[in-house]
């Protein structure tokens, strides 16, 4: 019983090392690639736009913006709601934005912002 033990062991480690050899070094627990995968998807998916009104009672940013991608939207300047309306006192109008956007059941919602300098 325990030759069988061993062998069972043996082949599993085995085929958790192979697998691990297959891997990027992120999906293995390099603790500094994530931070840069994450990094690049971050600046990447992030579109630009200038902030024309805040409405801080309405919890809504109306933005000219360029194209967002992942809403197949061409640039154009329009009204958005924001995930957390506390997003609203960071940003005044004339600044210049990175921003992420979804359709959140039809209402296109600001989720991450940041300002540029």
């Amino acid at each position: 019983m325990n030759k069988q033990r061993f062998i069972f062991r043996a082949a599993s480690l085995a085929l958790v090392l192979s697998a691990s050899a297959a891997m990027p070094a992120w999906a293995v627990g390099d603790p500094g690639a994530p931070a840069t995968v994450i990094a690049q998807a971050s600046t990447t998916d992030m579109t630009d736009g200038e902030v024309r009104k805040v409405n801080k009672e309405g919890g809504t940013l109306t933005l000219k913006h360029g194209d967002i991608k992942n809403l197949d939207m061409p640039g154009m300047t329009m009204v958005f709601a924001v995930k957390d309306k506390a997003m609203l006192d960071k940003v005044r109008a004339g600044d210049k934005i990175k921003f992420k956007a979804v359709n959140d059941a039809g209402k296109f919602t600001v989720t991450e912002m940041q300002v540029v300098q």
